[in-house]
């Protein structure tokens, strides 16, 4: 299991050499991307709070591990400032069978996103705006 949190890009294809283990027969990746909602935002930016941050992925993770018997989990998020377009986080899961796959995968994402406290500003035209917690990212943990 990796959990990082950073401010460096990364490569999407050179994260899963060696992931996985020998056990795994299914391997499931996400790559989440700046998009532009609002059609005027110039940029993206991620804050997050140090230790805090890595702690709440890593127990999220580890939930996943346990609940799907999972042989591997990879989780990265980006802080900083982000184009339109630019790569934000990856969650790969890797399992005996694709069904423990897709659905640790489904969790992980639908937690990080509600769990792991990430602040998001978007930068546009007019000035910056904090974007708010959804209602419907809270509602898609009720399935868990």
């Amino acid at each position: 299991m990796r959990i990082a949190v950073q401010s460096a890009p990364f490569d999407s294809a050179a994260e899963l050499t060696g992931f996985g283990g020998t056990g795994a027969g299914a391997i499931v990746t996400f790559t989440g991307i700046v998009r532009n909602d609002s059609g005027e935002m110039q940029a993206l930016e991620l804050e997050h709070y140090p230790g805090m941050t890595e702690r709440a992925m890593t127990a999220i993770a580890e939930e996943a591990v346990a609940r799907w018997s999972l042989t591997d989990v990879l989780v990265i998020h980006r802080y900083g400032r982000f184009a339109v377009g630019e790569q934000i986080m990856m969650v790969a899961t890797a399992a005996r069978h694709r069904k423990a796959a897709f659905e640790a995968a489904e969790f992980l994402m639908d937690y990080l996103k509600s769990r792991a406290p990430f602040w998001k500003k978007e930068i546009g035209p007019t000035g910056e705006n904090w974007i708010a917690a959804k209602e419907a990212d809270e509602d898609a943990l009720k399935r868990w």
